[in-house]
């Protein structure tokens, strides 16, 4: 990838080459961008600081030669590295909100994400009255800042087995003055929490079976795989939240998770349990819900 491109002048001759450039390169997009139009041009605004709202008020600005080269550089790392876009820019979205990133932690992506704007109505009656969360897999901390706004009365415990992870998640939760609500804890899933229960038990768990892992596009491998890997398949943190949450939810709590493509194994190992699927913007079968009586009377 030329490093300076003096013939490419302005930033839309920018935006054409980098995005024939990501697809001959066939990369893989999904850490915040499905196809390569929208991660070039994410790039290529994030580089040059300029807004990302406003590309068509730029797109014949002719670039220095200095932008030239950091905006190459930006671009081959990216396809000759193909590490995700998030990396490169130390930074991902979910909605409105952003969140530091690096590669201590998987990019934030979540179905949940979506589900929490309307504060999970029906299912919870009122956002106002939920006073005890548990984020468990909180990662990057995303989506205990996302629970925090949708439960303003609620104190937000986030448990990651990570070290790394928490330490991020920490850097994220002090960006948002949320160091109060949002109580970090080193846990195994449950494994080292307080002696409390909860109104709402939220997980993003690994996921991931382990055929998928071994044909993973390199864009994921620069990802933790301890974020990813979910055992043969998929679903060994599941089962742990499915068998334990009951224990950590106070009566009518609610337990929401995200498990990918999973509904037919999940149900299958749970034959009994009357799960609720919850439908998102791209998926109807990626988050279940169950309230503490439904987890109880499907043992």
């Amino acid at each position: 990838m030329p490093a300076a491109a003096p013939e490419l002048e302005t930033l839309r001759d920018w935006l054409r080459y980098a995005v024939s450039r990501f697809s001959r390169a066939g990369l893989a997009f999904g850490h915040g961008f499905a196809t390569a139009w929208d991660e070039a041009m994410y790039l290529l605004l994030h580089t040059l600081q300029l807004p990302h709202d406003r590309l068509d008020a730029f797109l014949d600005a002719r670039l220095t030669a200095g932008e030239r080269a950091e905006v190459g550089a930006v671009l081959a790392r990216r396809v000759d590295e193909r590490i995700p876009a998030a990396y490169l820019t130390g930074e991902a979205w979910l909605g409105a909100f952003r969140f530091h990133v690096d590669p201590r932690v998987i990019v934030p992506r979540s179905f949940v994400a979506e589900l929490l704007p309307d504060g999970l109505a029906p299912y919870v009656p009122d956002p106002d009255a939920v006073q005890n969360v548990l984020d468990l897999c909180t990662g990057s901390g995303c989506l205990a800042i996302l629970l925090a706004h949708a439960f303003p009365k609620a104190d937000i415990d986030a448990a990651d087995l990570s070290s790394d992870a928490l330490a991020v998640a920490q850097r994220n939760v002090a960006d948002y003055g949320l160091d109060g609500r949002v109580n970090l804890i080193r846990s195994d899933l449950f494994a080292n929490l307080p002696a409390k229960s909860y109104d709402l038990i939220v997980s993003n768990p690994p996921y991931v079976s382990a055929l998928a892992m071994a044909s993973l596009p390199p864009e994921y491998r620069h990802e933790p795989q301890l974020a990813l890997a979910g055992g043969d398949d998929g679903l060994d943190a599941v089962r742990t939240i499915v068998a334990q949450a009951p224990r950590f939810l106070n009566q009518g709590g609610v337990l929401l998770v995200e498990i990918g493509h999973h509904r037919n194994a999940l149900e299958a190992a749970f034959p009994r349990m009357a799960f609720v699927w919850l439908e998102t913007a791209s998926s109807d079968e990626s988050v279940f819900l169950l309230t503490r009586e439904s987890l109880i009377h499907g043992r």
